[in-house]
């Protein structure tokens, strides 16, 4: 039997599928992470890769930011807020074009980042010396989906 068809959605069970993996193993991620995000004053995975993306490369679009992080402007812009609110970020119209959202980090933004550097999101995943192999793999998995998406052939 061929891979393909030894997983027909038909025959395989919920464990059987590998988009499940990945989707139940990010809720779980969300689960082990809580803590250390709550120490932050953070109450979301997407609060806390938002200040990562901005602290890599401050004041950007939303629209930019919302590329780097796989959201949608109407994804992100509540979770915007919401640090807003918090005075982690601060956003404002592009003086240059009133149609664009720039968004940058506020000093207290900066400092959760900070923060951050000094907790273990790595322990908490709980792969040890794994880590860095399962986090290659499955960003080939994702440029790989992605490519087919775009209608190209994976590499």
């Amino acid at each position: 039997m061929s891979s393909a068809a030894s997983h027909d959605s038909d025959t395989s069970g919920l464990d059987d599928f590998l988009c499940f993996a990945v989707y139940s193993a990010n809720l779980a991620f969300g689960r082990a992470y809580k803590p250390i995000l709550e120490a932050l004053g953070l109450t979301s995975y997407t609060q806390f890769i938002a200040i990562v993306a901005l602290s890599e490369q401050d004041t950007q679009s939303v629209g930019s930011l919302g590329e780097k992080l796989f959201l949608e402007s109407n994804t992100l812009t509540p979770i915007l807020k919401k640090l807003e609110a918090l005075g982690y970020v601060r956003r404002r119209r592009d003086p240059a074009d009133e149609r664009q959202v720039l968004v940058s980090l506020t000093a207290e933004g900066r400092g959760i980042r900070e923060r951050a550097r000094g907790m273990s999101l790595w322990d908490a995943g709980g792969l040890g010396d794994e880590s860095t192999s399962v986090q290659q793999a499955v960003v080939r998995l994702r440029d790989n989906l992605l490519r087919t998406v775009h209608g190209q052939h994976a590499a």
